[in-house]
């Protein structure tokens, strides 16, 4: 059975056959993944009232561990947003009263951003639907070729410098 890209392929092939498409095997397939599951992934958090951004931000403050704040500059390193962007981020789910803003009291020129109770229990609650859903969606994969696949990602990941950013340095 072929998918999509394999069409595409074929179609560029057939156009220019003098080009090598095959990076387009891979790179078509993970454009489409990712649209496929975000779509997934996005109609799963609307079901609780959240955009993904939403989430992301929540379960970044979340992970992080008590007291579930961190400053904007660690914000915007482990969700890979500009600060601009962190800001409007952070201003509309202040309003939504799910995180709040401090001033640091070890660096008074640096603002903490933290989960309030309500940002708390929402992002609980959600975050084992969002990984069941995450774990549906990956079930065309047995176990073994998941871990290939991690594999294979990371690897990828890290040859483009994706390294893991330091936990807890600002």
């Amino acid at each position: 059975m072929n998918d999509a890209v394999d069409l595409y392929l074929a179609q560029w092939n057939r156009e220019r056959p003098d080009l090598d498409v095959s990076p387009i095997a891979v790179i078509g397939r993970v454009n489409r993944l990712h649209h496929l599951l975000g779509r997934s992934i996005g109609e799963g958090l609307s079901a609780h009232g959240l955009e993904r951004w939403e989430f992301d931000v929540l379960a970044t403050l979340r992970r992080s561990g008590a007291p579930h704040r961190l400053t904007g500059r660690e914000l915007v390193r482990m969700t890979m947003v500009g600060s601009s962007a962190m800001t409007n981020r952070v201003d509309r789910l202040a309003k939504r009263g799910l995180v709040y803003r401090e001033v640091d009291p070890d660096h008074r020129r640096r603002v903490l951003v933290g989960l309030t109770d309500a940002g708390l229990a929402l992002v609980d609650r959600v975050v084992t639907e969002h990984v069941a859903n995450e774990a549906r969606l990956l079930s065309g994969l047995t176990g073994d070729e998941q871990e290939q696949f991690v594999a294979l990602l990371r690897r990828l990941l890290l040859s483009l410098g994706d390294a893991a950013p330091e936990e807890g340095g600002a």
